[in-house]
């Protein structure tokens, strides 16, 4: 006999499965021919010199790695410009020991920050308009972050093999603490569900990815499409400036590349969701209807159909409907989906405390801190005020 749970979940669970394919196609593509970055012993062309971009500020714990990693790069990084913001922490003084070891580490004050202006995209144009004119590629790397030796000659070699304007890698993330292995993974999922896994060439505005911090771009492409002043007012400059030079005809890329490059994005579960959310949403001047399609997968397809699973679960009587016994078969499908990601998203990890493991229940919170972000105009970071949807004043 149908239960009334049955008709009031019915609408619920043909949502969930009808955004749930989307999100088992998208999978099913990318798990074909993912196209993985590597370490590799041939050299570059003389002429295919890298300009290392890095924006600081109040960096001092952590730029020492970051800068420690790029000396170790060969000569295809030919000049390392560490653009600081008004750091109050003696970043400053710390990069300037850095450029007494190698000449190829030039500091760069660009204190204060013009009005209009997210800071990083600041800090980015600044650098920009000084890289030494033989470098005809742009690196921007984040403070957090640790490259590996080889990681300048990896870039250069896909580089060279592709007719890619700018690809960036997924850095490999390090975690630590029970709170952020619960949070950070769900917030990694929902990238994920909606734009699939890293590996590919991507040609299309909506299916945008990337990551500012590892990111390498073609000079001329970059500068044909105004540079970083053309995102300067995005919550969101990486994908901004990955959905612009989409739109202008180019081909961006987004890869994982293993232990070339890892990052210790935030410090504990709070700073993970203060700082996360505020950019995870991704909404710019071109989110769109897609944008919001993305979030309705996350909401219902990752986040509500397991909990739908497990109330059909628990209403569950003896004989079972046909009816009833169909919506536990798609929720429990979609249930197999989450889970079967979160095996997949494990190897973005360098390890993963045993609470990663029940990060699918931080997935209702963090579908609703999106949603909250993204309907959100006005985001504070670093102490500056961020206005979405001030950018669509500019031309582009």
């Amino acid at each position: 006999m149908e239960t009334r749970t049955d008709r009031l979940l019915l609408p619920l669970v043909a949502l969930e499965a009808a955004l749930g394919a989307r999100v088992a196609l998208r999978l099913l593509r990318g798990a074909r021919g993912g196209v993985r970055l590597a370490p590799t012993d041939q050299p570059p062309a003389p002429d295919q010199r890298i300009g290392a971009l890095l924006p600081t500020l109040n960096e001092a714990r952590r730029v020492g790695l970051c800068l420690e990693g790029l000396l170790a790069q060969g000569p295809e990084v030919g000049e390392i410009i560490v653009v600081d913001t008004g750091s109050t922490d003696g970043t400053q003084a710390l990069v300037a020991g850095y450029q007494l070891r190698d000449p190829r580490v030039r500091l760069l004050d660009a204190a204060p920050i013009p009005d209009g202006w997210n800071g990083k995209a600041w800090g980015l144009a600044r650098g920009l308009r000084e890289l030494d004119p033989r470098c005809r590629w742009a690196l921007t790397l984040d403070a957090d972050t640790r490259p590996a030796a080889g990681l300048a000659r990896a870039l250069l070699a896909h580089a060279m093999r592709s007719d890619e304007a700018a690809f960036s890698v997924a850095a490999r993330q390090e975690i630590a603490g029970l709170g952020e292995a619960l949070l950070h993974p769900s917030m990694l999922t929902t990238l994920v569900y909606r734009f699939g896994p890293p590996g590919r060439a991507i040609t299309r505005v909506s299916q945008a990815q990337a990551n500012g911090q590892c990111a390498l771009y073609r000079r001329d492409a970059l500068e044909a499409v105004g540079g970083f002043a053309a995102v300067r007012e995005s919550i969101c400059e990486d994908v901004t400036l990955a959905r612009l030079l989409i739109a202008k005809g180019a081909v961006v890329g987004f890869y994982e590349a293993g232990d070339l490059i890892r990052t210790r994005m935030y410090d504990g579960w709070r700073a993970t969701w203060r700082g996360w959310t505020r950019s995870l949403p991704m909404r710019d001047r071109f989110w769109g209807v897609a944008g919001f399609v993305g979030l309705l997968e996350v909401t219902f397809a990752q986040a509500l159909a397991p909990l739908t699973a497990l109330a059909l679960l628990a209403t569950q009587r003896r004989p079972t409907t046909p009816r009833r016994a169909a919506l536990l078969g798609v929720t429990l499908g979609l249930t197999a989906l989450r889970l079967g990601t979160l095996a997949g998203t494990a190897r973005a990890y360098t390890r993963r405390p045993w609470s990663y493991w029940l990060s699918p229940l931080c997935d209702l919170p963090v579908a609703l801190g999106l949603w909250v972000s993204a309907l959100r105009r006005r985001h504070e970071w670093r102490g500056r005020m961020l206005v979405r949807g001030a950018e669509r004043r500019q031309a582009w």
